[in-house]
This record gives C-alpha cells, sequence and structure tokens, in this order.
C-alpha cells in the first residue's frame, strides 16, 4: 500500500481515498460525486475511477439499471481505514457550522442533533498571536481578565501549546509573573501588545510532557447486566477501559468524565464509571 501510495500526486490519492469513502459509508459513488466535490471534468471523474478499479478491482462493480458503481460484495478498504470517528465528526462540524455540508465527504446526511455548547468567544487575532508565539518561541504581553482579580491586568507569558478541556480552548504558557506553567483561556485575553524572545523551553513544563493513565470501569454498585452495557459504551475489556491523558489536564478530564468528585455522591445509574487507579491523581512527578 505505501508503494501504492508513493507512486501517486496527493490530489489524486485524495480523490480515490473519497471514492472509497462513499463506497464504504454510502455504498456508491458515480462520476458525479466526484465532478461536484472536486469540481472535476467527465473525463477526469472517469479517469479516477478507473484508476480505483485497477487498484481495488473487487472493491466495485457497475450497476447498469442504477448507472452507478456498487460496493462490490469482496470490498477491503486500500486508501483509508474506516474509522467512525472521522463520519462523526463530520456530522458534528456541519451541525456546528464549522463545515459547510457540500464540503462533506457524507453524501446524504441522517438527521442529525446535539447537546448545545456555549460559544466561546476566541478572537481570531488574539489566537494569531498566540500560534505564532508558540510557532517562534516567543513570550508576549497580554491583558487578561481572571476570577481572582477584578480588573484585567497586561502579563507576560510565554506560550507553548493549544490545550482543550472539552469545552473551552486555553494556551498552555510560562507566566513570567508566577513563574510556573499555567493554564491561560484564549477567550479571556482582551489585548496583546508587544512580544520578545522566550528562554523557557517546553521541555521545562513537566505536566504538559508527563501522561498519566486513567483506568475506569463500571460502577461496582451497578447490576451485571448494567456494567456489560457501561462495558459496551466504553470500549471495555475486562472490566476497565485506559485513558491516556497529559497530567496538565487531568484535572478536565476527570471533570469532564464525573470523576472529580466521590462515586458516591451520585446514583449509579448517573454516575456509571468509577476509577479504579485512583493514585494516579496524588502521585508526585516534582
Amino acid at each position: 500500500m505505501d508503494n501504492v501510495r508513493s507512486e501517486l500526486r496527493w490530489g489524486v490519492e485524495q480523490r480515490l481515498e473519497f471514492i472509497e469513502f462513499r463506497l464504504f459509508w454510502e455504498g456508491h459513488v458515480n462520476r458525479s460525486d466526484l465532478m461536484e466535490q472536486f469540481g472535476l471534468s467527465v473525463n477526469q471523474a472517469s479517469t479516477d475511477l478507473n484508476r480505483y478499479i485497477g487498484f481495488a478491482p473487487d472493491n466495485m462493480v457497475y450497476d447498469k439499471s442504477a448507472r452507478t458503481y456498487i460496493r462490490g460484495s469482496d470490498f477491503k478498504p486500500l486508501f483509508l481505514e474506516p474509522d467512525a470517528s472521522r463520519y462523526l465528526t463530520q456530522l458534528r462540524s456541519v451541525a456546528d457550522g464549522i463545515l459547510d455540508r457540500e464540503d462533506s465527504w457524507v453524501a446524504n446526511l441522517p438527521s442529525f442533533a446535539s447537546a448545545p455548547t456555549p460559544v466561546r468567544g476566541v478572537n481570531p487575532v488574539t489566537l494569531r498571536s498566540v500560534v505564532g508565539a508558540i510557532r517562534h518561541s516567543q513570550a508576549i504581553e497580554v491583558r487578561y481578565q481572571s476570577l481572582s482579580s477584578p480588573e484585567p491586568r497586561w502579563r507576560w507569558i510565554a506560550p507553548h501549546a493549544i490545550g482543550f478541556d472539552g469545552f473551552r480552548w486555553h494556551t498552555r504558557a510560562f507566566c513570567l509573573a508566577d513563574e510556573a506553567f499555567k493554564d491561560f483561556l484564549l477567550s479571556r485575553m482582551l489585548e496583546i501588545r508587544g512580544s520578545q524572545e522566550s528562554g523557557v523551553p517546553a521541555e521545562d513544563d513537566r505536566d504538559w510532557n508527563i501522561e498519566v493513565t486513567l483506568e475506569i470501569g463500571p460502577h461496582p454498585a451497578l447490576s451485571e447486566a448494567q456494567a456489560k452495557v457501561i462495558a459496551l459504551d466504553y470500549g471495555m475489556r475486562g472490566g476497565k477501559a485506559k485513558i491516556k491523558v497529559r497530567r496538565a489536564l487531568l484535572y478536565y478530564a476527570l471533570r469532564r468524565l464525573g470523576l472529580d468528585t466521590d462515586p458516591g455522591a451520585r446514583k449509579p445509574q448517573d454516575q456509571q464509571i468509577v476509577l479504579l487507579n485512583r493514585e494516579v491523581v496524588h502521585e508526585d512527578h516534582g
């Protein structure tokens, strides 16, 4: 497969991957699909379909009555690894307005909705400045509104990474005033003025660079049947699932999973999972 890809231009490979995506998820693909998605001519679309048949002759057959290629009974992906997360991410991106419907590779989008998430106002110029500082190893001066201070104040920070806690976007940065690595919410950065070279390497942020593994299992008070259902939900094997997380994001991960409180504080049917290796929360990596 690697030899096949090395001989293809990126655009051609992407179109062959699109053909395979449509065959796997929709069960069919035709010239008009390629023409609409990539702006191809009839001849170009035909060439791509014939090229795909050359690589994977058993993956699709032409249905004369439907006038389209359909997925072959011996279909085996060659250009992509079918990924449920990728498909579902496209659904969510379209629903959230991040991805235009015509840019999605999904032909017939099923009816879809998600629980609303409050919009967090990240200024694009702010994000550009932070990403630029990360890229060029710079410190920037930001006017930041924290919860602990009634008024925003200016401070120098040296960002080295972007993080997402499930609801909000942060930058992980060294605070020159507090002389410590901390999380700064992008939405609370009101202004940025000036930059300077940063002498603080990202490697010094131990909490960012160290990963811990959370082991979760069904709540012990659940019935055996209920525990089996929860095991399916989380892809557990042998009664547990492992989740890797950067130590700097551990607090957010525990909160999002509902593991930041005593398991007995909620009904087992509401809590559903427990942390099996709670000692990782208290490990000292200093």
